[in-house]
């Protein structure tokens, strides 16, 4: 039998969106607000939901305790409390939410094995979201 399991965290960090390869006219125009020299913050959510067989010893797909590790080691100590500008993950690319999530979703990789990782979701506001599920096939 398959079945998911879903978990929530929380991390604060701040961001500045703005692209070497635009004017400061068009990134202005392309990020607004966000484009403000000083950055802004958020409190993110971001649920991670996990899918695979389910353990006939244990009853679990994941154990929540491995999973709350890897998502410490890898992500929270990583981003929690930081201007995502500064990581080297956004070296070459723009810290949009979009891109944050497509983060998670690298760096959690094959860590949750055998569970494999569905989806990582990141509530950027309360009215915004964003979900990456891996690579689209082309």
């Amino acid at each position: 039998m398959n079945a998911f399991f879903g978990r929530r965290y929380t991390l604060s960090a701040s961001h500045r969106l703005h692209t070497p390869q635009l004017t400061a006219e068009q990134n202005r125009a392309a990020y607004g607000k966000c484009n403000n020299p000083h950055g802004h913050g958020h409190n993110y959510v971001v649920e991670v939901l996990v899918g695979g067989a389910v353990d006939a010893e244990t009853g679990m797909v994941i154990n929540l305790a491995m999973l709350d590790e890897i998502m410490q080691t890898r992500v929270l100590d990583r981003f929690d409390h930081t201007n995502l500008n500064s990581d080297p993950i956004f070296a070459n690319r723009v810290p949009t939410t979009e891109n944050l999530c497509k983060a998670v979703f690298d760096l959690l990789g094959h860590a949750l094995a055998p569970a494999i990782l569905a989806h990582v979701r990141v509530e950027e506001t309360e009215n915004n979201f964003f979900e990456y599920c891996g690579p689209i096939n082309e």
